[in-house]
């Protein structure tokens, strides 16, 4: 079966009115094939209080973004408890179980990564990256993060085209999405 390398995700907190999560666009097919360059995989969900990116299998993402809305509406909007539930949900529910992707998750308090095991992960620095290009990813913003001044958006652009300029998994199609 052929693979789909499908995203970076890096997200940062500067302080809790300078939060941003930004992706690139890139969809790969396999080892060679380039299927999409401006797929956007980031977005604002409940009521625009929550930011969102993910990782891996798209249409798989797209299930689990939709399951986490409906948790954050059960929940009234409560970021964690949404995604505990998303993830008792993804580890127990037999279809769920074979869904490939990784989430990072934001509002005004928190910061998640949701993975593919169900696991709920808070990071220990006010910024994060996923997939294919996130270890670059997650290099430039620690860098950046430390060594500047810079916002969260610009540390997130910044580090998405450090990315895209090493990985071939990652574009330079960049969506930003900012609290």
């Amino acid at each position: 079966m052929v693979q789909f390398h499908a995203t970076t995700i890096v997200a940062v907190r500067r302080g809790p009115d300078d939060i941003c999560i930004g992706g690139d666009g890139q969809v790969t097919m396999g080892e060679t094939a380039i299927m999409k360059n401006g797929a956007k995989k980031v977005k604002k969900i409940y009521k625009n209080s929550i930011i969102t990116g993910f990782a891996g299998s798209v249409a798989d993402a797209f299930s689990l973004t939709e399951k986490f809305e409906g948790k954050l509406d059960e929940h009234g909007g409560n970021l964690k408890r949404a995604a505990v539930a998303l993830a008792q949900l993804w580890r127990s529910d037999k279809a769920m179980r074979n869904l490939e992707a990784l989430m990072i998750v934001a509002d005004k308090n928190d910061m998640l990564v949701l993975s593919g095991t169900g696991e709920v992960i808070e990071p220990d620095q006010p910024f994060v990256a996923i997939g294919s290009g996130g270890n670059y990813a997650y290099s430039a913003a620690n860098a950046l993060y430390n060594n500047t001044d810079l916002g969260a958006e610009d540390i997130v652009r910044k580090s998405l085209e450090i990315a895209a300029s090493i990985c071939v998994y990652t574009n330079d199609h960049i969506t930003i999405e900012k609290l």
